[in-house]
């Protein structure tokens, strides 16, 4: 090394080139330019999650009930007392209500009985049980407030053709032919 003229050139004492930030700064232009769509969906997308969030938390904060602290509690006993009374009225009702409809149900279950009974008795004298049990529905009907209707069995269409039921409802029906070898020579 020392041929060169006894100057010792050692890696060292070479000073480094490019000692500013433009390395940095094209690099994270290459970047941008690349993925920067991306990036910007990215941190919008982030922003959004984070007021979402924040909207969910102070939610959730306001409707805990350890949060009420300032409230005087004779008011918060007085709510409670009449939130409880409001509640056994209404258990009160329900209960009313349930009493009333197993009576309603004793009572038609007590006439189907006698209807029954009636018809029985009708059938053992060899008489027909039909005109009774009309004058007892009839009876039944005016008694009872709440009396279901029978139900009819009405079609959509009586009559006409209709491909789905099958019916051949025209004089143009269609037939499959014969299966089986052709008939010609």
């Amino acid at each position: 090394m020392e041929a060169d003229g006894g100057a010792n050139v050692r890696d060292e004492d070479v000073p480094l080139q490019n000692q500013d930030l433009s390395v940095v700064l094209t690099s994270v232009t290459e970047v941008l330019s690349d993925y920067g769509w991306y990036l910007l969906f990215l941190c919008v997308g982030v922003y959004l999650l984070i007021q979402h969030l924040s909207k969910k938390r102070s939610i959730l904060n306001q409707s805990q009930p350890g949060a009420v602290v300032n409230q005087d509690p004779v008011s918060v006993v007085r709510r409670q007392e009449s939130l409880e009374a409001s509640r056994q009225r209404m258990q009160e009702e329900l209960n009313a209500r349930a009493e009333e409809f197993k009576e309603r149900q004793k009572r038609v279950e007590e006439e189907k009985r006698r209807q029954k009974i009636e018809m029985w008795e009708s059938m053992k004298d060899g008489k027909s049980y039909k005109g009774n049990a009309k004058v007892a529905q009839n009876t039944e009907e005016a008694t009872s407030s709440t009396v279901l209707k029978p139900k009819t069995d009405k079609k959509l269409r009586s009559g006409g053709y209709n491909p789905l039921a099958g019916d051949g409802g025209g004089t143009c029906s269609w037939r499959p032919g014969r299966r089986g070898p052709s008939a010609g020579g």
